[in-house]
């Protein structure tokens, strides 16, 4: 299982194969069921995730009770409340499995640990960092400058997995939309 982890760091970083040995030292594998919350809105997040494979959703419940979903992870792709993780204070987020998945963790400790001994896990940290930024901040600028028809067609087009493995109820939360109005966009 921890291959996939391997091939995911060294796709951002150079890591030598004691360095690397060091870091997987440092990994717990997780079986995850569906539908299980591996963090809740009050906790500290002390593990950053990486999911092998599955589905995991990391979603806020607004104070009205509305879920309203951040990130939708499937296989090969970090997952965290990365605010949470650094700054090491109570997530305001949800993190839940949508499928049956297959998880490593690497707690806060170990992690800042590695970033203090292992200079390529430095760089592998500094590009994850560069890569969600891009992605956050890509999905708040359609959230913002594209219609709820714009933002399912862009999703349809650039991530048709997302309608195939996710509920509408999901899918919806994570446009931004109502169930009623992704029914709609979803018939034409």
């Amino acid at each position: 299982m921890t291959d996939i982890f391997r091939d995911f760091i060294t796709k951002l970083a150079q890591v030598s194969e004691p360095d690397m040995n060091k870091i997987m030292s440092c990994t717990t594998t997780h079986n995850v069921k569906r539908n299980t919350i591996i963090l809740s809105q009050g906790q500290v997040c002390n593990n950053l995730y990486f999911l092998e494979k599955g589905c995991m959703r990391t979603y806020y419940i607004t104070k009205e009770g509305q879920e309203k979903t951040r990130l939708i992870s499937f296989d090969n792709t970090p997952v965290t409340a990365l605010t949470s993780f650094i700054n090491q204070k109570p997530s305001v987020e949800y993190i839940d499995a949508l499928e049956d998945s297959e998880l490593l963790s690497i707690s806060h400790d170990d992690f800042f640990m590695l970033l203090n001994e292992i200079p390529s896990w430095a760089l592998f940290y500094r590009r994850m960092l560069e890569l969600a930024f891009n992605f956050q901040n890509n999905r708040i600028e359609d959230l913002v400058t594209l219609s709820a028809k714009e933002r399912y067609e862009k999703l349809v087009q650039d991530r048709p997995h997302y309608i195939q493995r996710l509920s509408n109820r999901i899918v919806a939360s994570y446009l931004g939309i109502s169930q009623e109005t992704l029914s709609r966009l979803k018939s034409k």
